[in-house]
């Protein structure tokens, strides 16, 4: 399912010294698990994070207390920081979070299938939230895994698409 997708992204981190890193929560390393199921993953994955708690968050990953207090552990502040400390942590080129709630479960305020999604490369960091709805947790599961390995290969093109572009 993904072969093709992770394929090209090992040959563009390969080509262009680009390293990767994960933190996952609502995922529990589902996306590391993938990235480093081709032979020559460790030339590109540094080190990937499953921070299920809010007190994993914090104690692996620096994750602020305060931020969780204020925004809740699903939300694109805290998926922000996790990718940033991941960065820091690993010393990656490029990290990727994810944070939600597979279900059953959530609120009003933070239904089932809600998750979150941090990115930090170079000085740029941005982070998402994606409604993949009531879907069941597998589902919402995959779809996360999904959705954030089109964004690292999307961000990996660009990143490197735009380098080239510089140096002419």
């Amino acid at each position: 399912m993904h072969l093709r997708k992770i394929n090209k992204l090992q040959r563009l981190c390969l080509a262009n010294s680009i390293t990767l890193s994960t933190a996952e929560s609502c995922t529990g390393g589902a996306l590391a698990q993938i990235l480093t199921s081709r032979p020559g993953a460790s030339h590109m994955f540094m080190e990937g994070f499953v921070v299920y708690s809010n007190e994993a968050k914090i104690k692996n990953l620096g994750v602020l207390q305060k931020t969780i207090q204020n925004f809740g552990a699903v939300s694109e502040e805290v998926a922000r920081e996790m990718a940033l400390n991941c960065q820091k942590i690993a010393n990656s080129t490029v990290s990727i979070s994810i944070t939600g709630i597979a279900g059953p479960g959530g609120s009003e305020n933070k239904p089932e299938g809600r998750v979150c999604f941090g990115l930090k490369y170079n000085r740029t960091s941005i982070a998402k939230t994606i409604e993949f709805g009531a879907i069941g947790r597998e589902n919402v599961r995959t779809k996360s895994v999904k959705y954030a390995l089109d964004l690292l290969l999307e961000t990996v093109t660009f990143k490197v698409n735009n380098e080239k572009a510089e140096l002419l």
